[in-house]
């Protein structure tokens, strides 16, 4: 789908990025050099609140003051916490895992009985990060970040509310549904059915969209406000699954990849 320059730039640096579309909105320094210059990079490790980067902009307003425009997830957390400090790799900086993921149960692990398998990506024991997006354009939800802007309202301000989860094989979990666009907005704003509470108060902070195609060397030039809450939560599978088997306004049918640990402190906001 064609979109103009800043569409096509909020889509392709996406916390999810859509089929189909291209990557000439990176910003590129020579290998092994920083991508300097630009605005505060995500994804980062919470705890740690020093930064450097000079580049500064006006938190978006709170998620309630803004329409959802998307929702997807990332297989592995693309942000490290206090609740999910383990690397995939041990030694990487590609996403990280639950701290709970050792102590599963033999049943919470399990692959779920039934084949269901309509949401791609994840299975039981994974960790997943769940990205809410909001824009301040007067958008209806969508499919990709495309959706969080119109033609006109090409640079909106974008909000993410940031929730790690533990994936289950037990009903008796969280429900992903529970999160999910509930159709109708409440006081004019499109809003999801409700946000995870409970992980603890959300570190907020100023960074950028996500996704593989950045890293050090190639940053999003996109000035998003995090929200990332600081704990896992157990979610069950089969809630994902059944999500994506019975459609959704966002066609998300599987979860995406994350983008390496932004660390250098002269890529990073300070968190105040």
């Amino acid at each position: 789908m064609h979109l103009p320059l800043a569409a096509a730039a909020l889509a392709v640096l996406s916390l999810a990025v859509p089929a189909g579309a291209t990557t000439s909105a990176a910003t590129h320094a020579p290998s092994g050099e920083l991508c300097t210059g630009f605005g505060p990079q995500a994804p980062r490790d919470i705890r740690n609140v020093s930064g450097s980067n000079p580049v500064t902009f006006a938190k978006a307003p709170p998620a309630t003051q803004m329409n959802l425009c998307n929702i997807h997830t990332h297989t592995n957390a693309e942000h490290a916490g206090p609740g999910f400090a383990i690397s995939h790799w041990p030694g990487d900086t590609s996403g990280y895992r639950c701290n709970e993921t050792l102590d599963l149960t033999e049943a919470e692990a399990e692959m779920p009985h039934g084949g269901h398998d309509a949401y791609h990506g994840v299975v039981p024991g994974d960790t997943i990060e769940v990205h809410w997006v909001y824009s301040s354009c007067p958008v209806a939800p969508g499919e990709g970040l495309g959706a969080c802007l119109s033609e006109t309202c090409a640079n909106p301000e974008l909000r993410v509310e940031s929730q790690v989860f533990l994936v289950v094989n037990n009903p008796q979990a969280l429900d992903f549904r529970d999160f999910d666009y509930a159709g109708a907005a409440a006081s004019g704003r499109h809003q999801p059915r409700t946000l995870p509470s409970g992980t603890g108060t959300p570190v907020e902070f100023l960074g950028s969209t996500t996704g593989t195609s950045y890293n050090a060397s190639s940053c999003s030039p996109m000035q998003v406000t995090w929200s990332v809450r600081p704990n896992c939560a157990k979610l069950d599978i089969a809630s994902l699954h059944a999500w994506a088997a019975e459609g959704n306004v966002f066609n998300e049918t599987h979860s995406h990849g994350v983008r390496d640990l932004v660390t250098a402190e002269a890529l990073l906001s300070p968190i105040r």
